[in-house]
């Protein structure tokens, strides 16, 4: 309850007026919903590796497991977005996506509409799909990259007009802290 009381307040009303119709529309989590499909580990992710891509770079590419709303647009555009970039994805809609986000150890105020698992690693948001590249390269010690609330431009939530807002996409580390990964929109 705490987290999906957390995610209301990050995003903002200028955030709200960019949103896809599908996402204003979308029903909240219910609080205490349970998952209509079973919890997955890094482990479970990491099993797909070998069945993943390989990128442009020779990088195998393991499979993202998307965890998101069933009735969420713009998390289906970010899932196409890492096709396009080579990424297999495998998609669960879920009925309370807060519950992954604590299981992963998403910090509180860093979440989005989407978190994905990949490579031991979670993604939380509109991450580009460089930015998990270069992470799965780097292989830092960290839970994930995290891009809170939800920007204008960002994978998935592409403007009309090519406007992209800037945003930070942030490394989380195993204590919880953030620190810049990389900046976009700039």
């Amino acid at each position: 309850m705490k987290m999906q009381h957390l995610l209301a307040a990050t995003l903002s009303l200028a955030v709200l007026a960019v949103l896809p119709a599908c996402a204003k529309d979308a029903p909240p989590p219910a609080a205490n919903a349970e998952s209509s499909a079973p919890a997955s580990s890094a482990a479970d992710v990491n099993a797909g590796a070998d069945a993943g891509a390989t990128s442009d770079t020779g990088l195998v590419l393991p499979t993202v497991l998307v965890h998101k709303s069933p009735s969420c647009g713009c998390c289906g555009n970010w899932v196409t977005h890492m096709q396009e970039a080579g990424f297999q994805v495998e998609v669960r809609n879920v009925d309370n996506v807060n519950e992954v986000k604590e299981r992963v150890g998403v910090p509180l105020g860093k979440g989005s509409c989407h978190t994905a698992e990949v490579g031991g690693y979670f993604v939380e948001g509109h991450v580009p799909a460089a930015d998990v590249k270069r992470l799965l390269t780097d292989s830092p010690e960290a839970k994930g990259l995290v891009v809170p609330g939800m920007p204008a431009g960002s994978p998935g939530m592409e403007m009309p007009d090519g406007r992209v807002q800037p945003y930070t996409v942030e490394l989380v580390a195993h204590d919880g802290s953030t620190r810049e990964f990389s900046r976009h929109g700039e």
